[in-house]
C-alpha cells in the first residue's frame, strides 16, 4: 500500500501469516507460473528460520471461465482437466524444490465460505443482486484502487473493465453469476451459480488463515485488478483490512514481452528440464534478479548450472560440515532479511564458497558451513550426489558372474553381463577386478 520497504511485525510474534495467489489450473505452468512460485518458496523458508510457525497458503483455481472453456475445447470433463493440470504444478513444484505450503486450499471446496461472505456485503450495503448475479459496489468502498492506485474514474470501460446492463456502475465486479445446465454451479439463495474469480481468494484467506494476515504475495499483474478487488471486498465484509502487507514479483520477459499462453511465447519446466536442464539450476535462473523487478529470459540455465557447480565443490571441500547460521552463514540472512535480496545472497554465497576452498582449516570450514545454511534458506542442496544403488537382484548376479569369471566360464560370465544389463547395469572389466555402474 506504501509502496516502500516496511519490517514485518507479524500480529503474532510466533506465528506469522502469508497467502500467495496461486495457478488456475487449465494448461500446463510455464516459467511466468513458477517464478512467484519460488519467489515465495524462498520467502517462505527465510521466514520459518526466523519465527517458531509460518501458517502459509496458496490456492488451486479449480473453477474459472477459462477452465469451463479449455475442457469444452478438449472434449473432457473439468474434473479431468483440472486434476491432471494439478498433477503438473505439483510435480514442477518437486523438480524446483518448491516446498508444500502449509495449506492449500482449493476453490471448489471453498463455496460455502464464499457464500457467506456474500451474504455479509450484501446485508452490509456493500453488494446488489441484479439478474442472477451479485455484485460488488464499488462506489459503496471509498478505499477501492488504493492497493493498484488506479482511479475508477479513469479507468476505461472496456478495457479490464467489463461493462454488462445489469451493473449500476461499469466498475462494479461479480461476486456470484448463473451457470447453464451444461456448466457447473451450486445451488444458492441467488440461484444455481458459481462464484466469480476475486471472491474465492477472500474467503479462503478468512477461512485458513483470519481476517487480516501478515503478508499477501502474487505476480505483479495480479495487483489490478484482483487484488483491488481482494481487499475491498475483504475489508468490506470484515470490516478490518485485508493484509498488513502486500508483495509483488515482477513479470517473467522473453525478449521485452511477458510470457504468458495467449502470446505463445512460453516455455515450460518440463521443456526445459526435458532438454537436459537440472531443476536447481532452473530454479536459480529465476531467481537471478530481484523478486520486485523483471526477468528477461535468456536461457542462463548453463550459467546458473556452473555456478550450483561450484558451490558443490567449495561444500565438498570440508567433508561433513554441516549448515551453520552464525557466523559467515549470516550474511546469506542478512541479504534475505533486507527485501529478500537475492542477488545479494549470492554474492555472500560466491564469498563463502571462495572462502572455503582458500582454507583448509577452520576458518574454510566455517565457510562451509555458511554456503550449505545460505543453500538450505535459497533451496538448494549442495550435498553430493549419491550414487545409483543397484536394482533388486542384480548384486546376486554380479557375485555369480564374479564367480564365472574366476573359473574361466566366460559363456556363463556374457550371459549374466546381458542380463545386468536389462537391469540398467553396465559391467565392465579391469585389472582390479568388476566394476559396474548405474546411470
Amino acid at each position: 500500500m506504501t509502496r516502500s520497504v516496511e519490517p514485518v511485525v507479524p500480529a503474532d510474534p510466533d506465528r506469522v501469516t502469508m497467502y500467495v495467489c496461486g495457478p488456475t489450473v487449465y494448461d500446463t505452468p510455464h516459467l511466468g507460473n513458477a517464478r512467484p512460485a519460488v519467489v515465495f518458496d524462498v520467502l517462505f523458508r527465510v521466514l520459518r528460520h526466523l519465527y517458531p510457525r509460518v501458517d502459509y497458503a496458496r490456492n488451486l483455481t479449480d473453477i474459472d471461465d477459462k477452465i469451463i472453456d479449455r475442457a469444452r475445447a478438449n472434449g473432457e470433463p473439468i474434473a479431468a482437466l483440472t486434476e491432471r493440470t494439478v498433477a503438473d504444478y505439483r510435480e514442477i513444484s518437486d523438480a524446483l524444490s518448491v516446498l508444500p505450503p502449509t495449506h492449500e486450499p482449493r476453490a471448489t471446496g471453498s463455496v460455502p465460505g464464499m457464500l457467506a461472505m456474500i451474504s455479509t456485503l450484501l446485508g452490509k450495503g456493500h453488494a446488489y443482486e441484479a439478474e442472477g448475479h451479485v455484485l460488488f459496489s464499488v462506489g459503496s468502498f471509498p478505499g477501492h484502487g488504493a492497493l493498484s492506485r488506479h482511479d475508477v474514474s479513469d479507468l476505461d470501460v472496456g478495457h479490464r473493465v467489463e461493462p454488462a446492463s445489469y451493473k449500476r456502475d461499469p466498475h462494479d465486479f461479480v461476486l456470484w453469476k448463473p451457470s447453464t445446465d451444461g456448466q457447473p454451479g451450486w445451488d444458492s439463495p441467488y440461484g444455481r451459480g458459481r462464484p466469480g474469480w476475486h471472491i474465492e481468494c477472500s474467503a479462503m484467506i478468512r477461512a485458513h488463515l483470519g481476517e487480516t494476515i501478515d503478508i499477501h504475495g502474487g505476480g505483479g499483474d495480479l495487483r489490478f485488478p484482483h487484488h483491488d478487488c481482494e481487499h475491498s471486498q475483504s475489508a468490506a465484509a470484515n470490516g478490518v483490512p485485508l493484509a498488513r502487507h502486500w508483495v509483488h514479483n515482477g513479470m517473467l520477459l522473453v525478449g521485452g514481452r511477458k510470457m504468458s499462453k495467449s502470446a505463445g511465447n512460453f516455455v515450460t519446466v518440463r521443456d526445459l528440464v526435458g532438454a537436459g536442464a537440472r531443476g536447481d539450476a532452473v530454479r536459480l535462473a529465476l531467481l537471478r534478479t530481484h523478486y520486485r523487478a523483471p526477468l528477461d529470459w535468456r536461457d542462463p540455465v548453463p550459467e546458473t548450472t556452473r555456478t550450483l557447480d561450484a558451490w558443490r565443490r567449495a561444500a565438498a571441500a570440508h567433508p561433513g560440515a554441516t549448515a551453520v547460521p552464525e557466523g559467515p552463514g549470516s550474511a546469506v540472512l542478512e541479504a534475505l532479511s533486507d527485501d529478500l535480496n537475492v542477488p545479494g545472497a549470492v554474492t555472500a554465497m560466491h564469498a563463502l564458497a571462495r572462502a572455503s576452498e582458500a582454507d583448509a582449516g577452520a576458518p574454510g570450514r566455517a565457510a562451509a558451513g555458511g554456503l550449505l545454511f545460505g543453500a538450505s534458506l535459497l533451496g538448494f542442496d549442495l550435498s553430493p550426489p549419491v550414487p545409483a544403488g543397484l536394482p533388486p537382484g542384480a548384486e546376486s548376479l554380479l557375485e555369480r558372474r564374479a564367480t564365472a569369471r574366476a573359473g574361466r566360464d566366460y559363456a556363463l560370465s556374457d550371459i549374466l553381463r546381458d542380463k545386468l544389463a536389462a537391469l540398467g547395469v553396465t559391467v565392465r572389466d579391469t585389472k582390479e577386478g568388476q566394476t559396474w555402474t548405474r546411470p
